[in-house]
């Protein structure tokens, strides 16, 4: 007889990814208040009268799951799911839907094996109920979304090292007199735009005027930032859509 440890948990999760699985069978990552990255297998009848339904699970929906919990087990079954928060505005502006797709496709990516981290998750969640409830004035939501997530994730960039004219090493996340000794940094006239994106938030990022190529061009410093802390990180199918926003 095989001996295991069967946990039953409920806790809030934002959807990363589902895709179908054979007929009736969804996989399902999701990033969990209480035990961080979690992926899961969920049966989704057909006749659409059971507890698990397939729209609960679009990228960044805001959840409650009950699941049975297994160490060393890659796919935890999903018992329930109900909707903890309901987006009214993302999926219905295609500017928030197409941000949105990206930063779920983001985390999917960047938060691969993270475990439990409850400010990182209210952080996240808390940004997804604002980009759904603004008005307009999203353009610079994705990069204040992106540098503010890497204080969670351990490489915010060290602020005090900044001066005019400084250089900014991409390696170490410090301000620096003289370019390193590589070629991951920026000039200062970038280090100086990277310092502006961190005074931003999302209650004053709209101050911050940007036409689409200097935005574009600190989304690719920022992934660029982002590739060097977190091994194998790729490029992003939704990148190019974002990308030709906000003219």
């Amino acid at each position: 007889m095989c001996n295991f440890a069967l946990v039953l948990t409920k806790t809030e999760a934002i959807v990363l990814h589902a895709f179908k699985y054979g007929e009736s069978k969804l996989i399902i990552d999701l990033f969990t208040r209480e035990h961080g990255r979690l992926s899961c297998i969920a049966s989704i009848p057909k006749s659409g009268k059971g507890k698990l339904k397939k729209p609960l699970f679009q990228p960044l929906a805001l959840i409650e799951v009950d699941c049975d919990l297994r160490p060393n087990v890659q796919l935890q079954k999903l018992r329930e799911a109900r909707m903890a928060y309901p987006l009214t505005g993302i999926p219905f502006d295609a500017v928030k839907l197409s941000i949105a797709l990206f930063v779920a496709e983001f985390l999917y990516h960047a938060l691969r094996g993270e475990q439990q981290n409850v400010q990182m998750f209210d952080y996240i969640s808390h940004s997804i109920r604002w980009l759904d409830g603004t008005g307009d004035g999203v353009a610079n939501f994705h990069l204040t979304f992106l540098m503010r997530l890497s204080r969670f994730l351990g490489f915010y960039p060290n602020l005090d090292s900044y001066e005019s004219g400084a250089y900014f090493d991409l390696r170490e996340s410090v301000f620096c007199q003289y370019p390193p000794l590589h070629r991951d940094f920026l000039d200062p006239q970038e280090a100086e735009r990277m310092g502006t994106l961190m005074r931003m938030d999302f209650a004053t990022m709209h101050l911050f005027r940007m036409n689409r190529t200097e935005r574009n061009r600190c989304l690719d410093v920022m992934l660029t930032y982002y590739r060097l802390h977190i091994p194998a990180f790729p490029e992003l199918k939704s990148l190019a859509v974002l990308q030709e926003l906000f003219a």
